[in-house]
């Protein structure tokens, strides 16, 4: 997963709370991508690797904190997530999300925006979206079955 967004929109500290679970870090603020088939892999630069810039922290060190479990030398890039700031959904992205797609190097990968509101629990909010996404990927949509049952109901009670 890519976490993309602003300058300023939180991405750091997200990665953060994501790595205090349990996540593994790739890179943070430059990533190396490469085309392997018909999927992009993602990597740190060397100088870099372990490496993350917060604001009022600074530099942190992130295998030292976490420890070396933590940072990861690459991964495939399944999904992005765009910490967007964004007006109030339409009622179809209510039901279904508000997903896009997102192009690297000639490869089409989903995205999912996530508007930043004062108290939402981003971390909570991503990991939620990529266990939907993997769901959505094994042929379960949460959307579809919801509204498969509200018609059943409908035609039970006509």
């Amino acid at each position: 997963m890519f976490l993309r967004g602003a300058s300023g929109a939180g991405k750091s500290e997200l990665a953060l709370e994501l790595l205090s679970r349990g996540h593994k870090l790739v890179a943070d603020d430059v990533v190396e991508w490469q085309r392997s088939a018909e999927q992009v892999l993602g990597r740190c630069p060397a100088l870099l690797e372990g490496f993350i810039e917060v604001r009022g922290l600074g530099i942190l060190n992130a295998r030292a904190l976490y420890g070396e479990a933590a940072v990861i030398a690459q991964a495939a890039l399944d999904l992005v997530i765009d910490l967007g700031q964004r007006a109030e959904g339409t009622p179809d992205e209510r039901l279904g999300g508000s997903r896009t797609c997102f192009q690297v190097l000639g490869v089409t990968v989903p995205e999912i925006s996530l508007p930043r509101r004062v108290g939402h629990n981003l971390a909570v909010l991503v990991e939620a979206a990529c266990r939907d996404h993997r769901l959505r990927l094994a042929g379960y949509r949460a959307d579809e079955d919801l509204v498969r049952r509200q018609l059943k109901q409908i035609k039970r009670e006509t």
